[in-house]
């Protein structure tokens, strides 16, 4: 395991190096977790991405470069309102708020979900985000 060990301290760090005051980041990265759940899988949620017009900015967050950014309404015309809604609910944020927010951390989730630039097995990726989730929350 201690390749995912790495992988979350990775992310915890990142996220923890540009932890923004408005932006409560362990809410929303439960959500990000939570959109790969529902999307089938690491691969659903990036095809999810790709066909909403992403593809350029996803391709980059998958290989080794420099991550592309994306903007709060991409994100929000990427996932729809609705579900934006319901993140920004679990979050306790407006969903102006909480599209920024994914802004930020899903091109950070993503890289480090696909470390060497390809989206690994899905068992390897359940078991990244359950490494996640023990340590945010457990």
């Amino acid at each position: 395991m201690g390749l995912l060990d790495q992988l979350a301290g990775q992310v915890l760090g990142s996220l923890g190096a540009q932890k923004q005051d408005a932006v409560p980041q362990g809410d929303l990265v439960s959500s990000v977790i939570g959109l790969i759940d529902q999307a089938g899988g690491l691969q659903g949620l990036l095809q999810k991405l790709q066909a909403s017009g992403l593809g350029d900015q996803v391709a980059s967050w998958v290989g080794t470069g420099e991550n592309q950014a994306v903007s709060g309404n991409q994100i929000s015309d990427a996932l729809g309102s609705d579900q934006l809604a319901q993140i920004a609910q679990q979050a306790g944020l407006a969903p102006e708020h909480a599209s920024t927010g994914l802004a930020q951390l899903l091109p950070q989730i993503i890289d480090q979900l696909t470390p060497h630039g390809a989206v690994p097995q899905d068992d390897m990726v359940a078991q990244g985000i359950s490494l996640l989730k023990g340590k945010l929350f457990g």
